[in-house]
Order: C-alpha cells, then structure tokens, then sequence
C-alpha cells in the first residue's frame, strides 16, 4: 500500500492505496473508542478496567480491523490476477464526535470513488439499509460583564441570561420545526458557581438535526438567529465553535442486492459450546424485548422468518443472516457514512461481535468485543466486503445500474455540514 497520513489535516486520519485504474474502491474503517464505558473484555459483570476510562461500545476496534482486513484481500486479489482496479483504505476518526468523513467529503475526497463499502458491528447479520438522520453539533458562546449581582446588577451583562434566551427561543421554535426534527442541547460551560456575580460567560453545546443534510443547514440557520437575539437582549457578544456535521445516508437497493449476494456465499460462524455459553450469561445482563434485525420491525413476513429463528428473540446469538430488505425510512441517530454516500455509491452489513439485543454504547458491547465471537464477526465481514469488492473488479457491467440509482438518489444535490474554514474539534 502506498500510505498517506494526516488526509485533510486530521492527525489521525490514513489511507493506504493499491493498484491502478478503475474500477476504484473505497474501504472505510473508524477506531473510536467512547469515554466512560471502561471494561474488561470477555467478563459478564460490568469491571472497568483500572487507569483506562474508555471502552469501544459501538466496537470500532472491529470496525476498523475488518475493514483493513477486506482492503488487504483486495489488494492481494489485484495483485495475483494483475486487473485493473484501485483500492483505498480509509482511517476515519471521530465518528462518534469528529465526522472526519464529511471533512473528507467537503474537500470532494469520495467523488475519486466508483464504489465504497464499509459495516458495523452488531448482534445480527444483515444488509443494513434505510436512512438515519442529518445532524449538525454547534457550541454558542456567549461574553459579558461580570458585576456584583445584588450590589451592581444594572454593571453586568449576563451571558448566562443570554445562553438561557437561547435555550427558551429553541423551545418555541419547536412549534415550527419539520416533523423529523430534534434539537438537544447541553450547558458546557454556566459561567460559574457563584450565584452572586453576574456570569460572564456562558457556553451551550446544540445537536441539531433533520431528516436530510439540506433542511439541517437551515434549521441551523434558524437556530443561529435565535442565538443572535439572544445576544442582543442582553447586550452580550456571540461566537460559535463548529464541531462536526452528518448528512442522511443514502440507501441504494442495487448496493444492497451486491452485498448481500456475496453474504449468502460466505460461510457465516459456527460457534463453540463456552460461546454459546458467554453469550447467554452476558445476555441475562441486559433487559431484552421484541425481536432482532431492522427488517423485523417492519415486515410480518421476516418477522415470523425471525421469530422461528431465534426463538422468539430468546436465542443468545443470532447465527443466520437476516432476510435482503430495503427501506428509506429515517431512523433515529447519525452516522458520517452519509457524507459517503451523497459523493459515491455506498454500501454496508452488520456481522455479529455480540449477543442478540446488545445495547449500543453499553458495558456489554466493550465486553464482548475482545471474545471469539467478537472476532469471527470482524472476519466474515471482510471476506464479504472483499468478495462484494472482487465482484465490481471482475464485472465492471455491475457499476452503471449502481450508478444510475445513485445519481437518481441524490439528485437534491450534496450540501456539506462542514463550512469553510471549520476545523475538526474534539469535545
């Protein structure tokens, strides 16, 4: 691999690239970890381990491991059969908090790309499909006068009067925004614990998002007036700080039939009797309801498929792979694989790493994440990706249907999160 560091001058960000002409494929890796989920893997009691506050609770350590695993098999495939075609492995930090992939699209990084391909971590095996939210993660600062609050109120100018103005407007904005909006925020900073001094600082952290990049940037816009007025009122000074921002990914049906031809191919995990045995202990940890797998929540007919498959979500682990659906519905959270999508056609699986209805960001998915099942999972998702890879390189017919859907798809045009001039933050 010819390697290149620090890609749009994020320290931590890497690619490796491979071979030479098209077709070009992306693989896109993360490694985040989250803070305050520290905890000793393969246990079934929560422990966190001693002088180390993080865990990977949406299991990123796979994620990545995976991924370089499928771009290796690319490459040695490019190599042993001497065709044309690219491979670039893609480290993408801060998913969790950074978005390094829409640096990397604001600087047009996934229009090289004929394809990308990535998964994630789950308690199921399947094509993931539908779509997630837009969001945009914004800090409101606000400057003012500090005074006596009793002895010389009509001195001071508070900022934490002005960031509370901020949080009252948001609230009656609420009345007028798009059904599929949120809006959350988080004091950073109050400006202090003394009651009797007027605070001369304030700082709110806002999440704002929508069902699609375009109407996010202009709930934002609504959101900065807001902010703006505030300042006003009590003739305090505004500044903002950009942390990170998604767009809505992009489901493509003819990415989701390539992947999941190449699933049905792969031999998926058989398990040992002490996995089987783990899983269920960790499983008792946790309250589970309803049945796995997003299909399930949608259709009646895979719902019975799985229903009869895992007992009626009883079964520690799911060890099939879930019926192909597709869908555009707008599910709850966010991911930067949509800043991915709106540039190239991109597709992506869930492997199971864990069992069946593991909560996410949880001590249990940190746990599981160092076991055997954690790592048979990070493997048959690279020899999926890889195979899916190996297909496009083999059959170069395959990509103008792909791509023919993609362009229908985004024909609203991309509008990134990033402005000009942000750079990324850490929180």
């Amino acid at each position: 691999f010819s390697v290149r560091h620090g890609l749009c001058s994020i320290e931590t960000a890497v690619t490796g690239t491979y071979g030479s002409g098209h077709p070009v494929i992306g693989i896109l890796a993360e490694y985040d970890a989250l803070s305050g989920l520290s905890q000793q893997g393969g246990a079934t009691v929560e422990k966190p381990v001693p002088d180390n506050p993080n865990g990977h609770g949406c299991g990123h350590n796979l994620l990545g491991a995976g991924a370089l695993g499928a771009a290796i098999a690319i490459k040695e495939y490019l190599k042993f059969t001497g065709k044309s075609g690219t491979v670039i492995f893609y480290g993408c930090p801060g998913e969790e908090g950074g978005a390094a992939k829409a640096f990397f699209a604001r600087e047009n990084e996934w229009t090289k790309l004929d394809a990308a391909l990535t998964w994630h971590p789950d308690d199921v095996n399947q094509v993931v499909t539908g779509s997630s939210m837009a969001c945009i993660q914004k800090e409101y600062i606000f400057s003012g006068v500090a005074s006596h609050a009793a002895g010389a109120p009509e001195q001071g100018r508070s900022a934490l009067d002005a960031a509370e103005l901020l949080n009252i407007g948001v609230q009656f904005l609420r009345d007028h925004m798009g059904k599929n909006a949120s809006v959350h925020y988080a004091f950073t900073d109050a400006g202090g614990v003394s009651p009797n001094v007027v605070q001369s600082k304030a700082k709110v952290l806002y999440m704002i998002r929508e069902a699609t990049v375009q109407d996010a940037v202009k709930l934002e816009a609504r959101v900065d007036k807001i902010a703006q007025g505030a300042a006003l009122m009590t003739e305090t000074q505004l500044s903002t700080r950009f942390i990170d921002g998604t767009a809505n990914p992009l489901p493509l049906k003819t990415m989701e039939q390539l992947l999941y031809k190449n699933f049905v191919q792969v031999a998926l995990p058989e398990y040992t009797e002490e996995e089987w045995a783990y899983a269920a202990a960790l499983k008792n940890t946790y309250e589970s309801a309803g049945l796995p797998g997003y299909a399930a929540k949608f259709d009646e007919n895979i719902a019975q498929t799985v229903d009869k498959a895992t007992d009626g979500g009883k079964r520690a682990l799911n060890d099939f792979l879930m019926p192909l659906y597709h869908s555009s519905v707008t599910l709850p959270g966010s991911t930067d694989v949509g800043d991915v999508s709106w540039q190239t056609p991109t597709g992506q699986i869930n492997c199971v790493t864990a069992p069946s209805m593991v909560p996410g960001h949880s001590w249990q998915m940190v746990s599981a994440g160092t076991t055997g099942i954690a790592h048979k999972g990070m493997l048959t998702a690279a020899k999926v990706l890889a195979a899916a890879a190996i297909d496009i390189i083999d059959d170069l017919a395959l990509l103008p249907p792909i791509r023919a859907e993609f362009e229908r798809a985004s024909s609203a045009g991309y509008v990134c999160p990033i402005p000009k001039g942000a750079k990324p933050e850490i929180v």
